[in-house]
């Protein structure tokens, strides 16, 4: 296959809707963030991708493995703890609280992107077949994976900018909106997946 087509599939992989784990992490991800602040969470999104990167390639050469059965109870833990933090971040300055943390931030979104990654890895080394010359592959699947994120990211954040543009939502309650949101159905898929035989 060419760059494109795993470009194309890396793309497809995030919007899927029916793999929403991921499109809800990064919703929960963006929920301290408003439009203006769009260089923070395009930084973050970035060390998730490089992140879940690093899994595949690892993966891809057979260095890593981790079950699927972990790797789908820790997924939903990720968006569990990323929703509850923004959850019991200070009512006030949600910018401030974010920017005197920015290292822990990103080293915790490049954390979750190794676990993510581990969830697509299955995937990718099947669409990789017998091909071991993986560089341009893997770039190109992640590049998609990184443009579908964006995709979302700005959907989120255009949503939040228009609801506050006409119904004055304050920005503390649109963070536990979606961060209460994506703290429930977390939950959910962890006790669902944790007691999946």
């Amino acid at each position: 296959m060419d760059f494109w087509s795993f470009l194309g599939m890396g793309w497809a992989h995030i919007i899927d809707f029916s793999a929403y784990d991921h499109i809800l992490f990064i919703t929960v991800l963006c929920a301290l963030f408003k439009l203006t602040e769009w260089r923070k969470i395009l930084v973050i999104v970035t060390a998730f991708t490089i992140g879940h990167s690093i899994t595949l390639a690892l993966s891809a050469f057979n260095i890593v493995f981790i079950p699927v059965k972990i790797v789908e109870i820790l997924i939903p833990a990720t968006i569990v703890i990323t929703a509850l933090s923004n959850i019991l971040q200070k009512k006030q300055n949600l910018a401030k609280t974010f920017d005197r943390n920015v290292r822990k931030n990103y080293l915790i979104a490049l954390l979750f992107g190794f676990i993510h990654g581990m969830g697509f890895a299955s995937n990718f080394k099947f669409l990789l077949g017998d091909d071991q010359n993986i560089v341009a592959e893997l770039l190109a699947f992640n590049l998609g994976i990184e443009l579908g994120q964006l995709l979302i990211v700005l959907c989120i954040l255009c949503t939040y900018f228009l609801l506050n543009r006409i119904f004055r939502i304050v920005h503390r309650e649109w963070n536990l909106f979606l961060s209460g949101a994506g703290f429930g159905v977390g939950l959910i898929l962890f006790f669902t997946n944790l007691l999946e035989k």
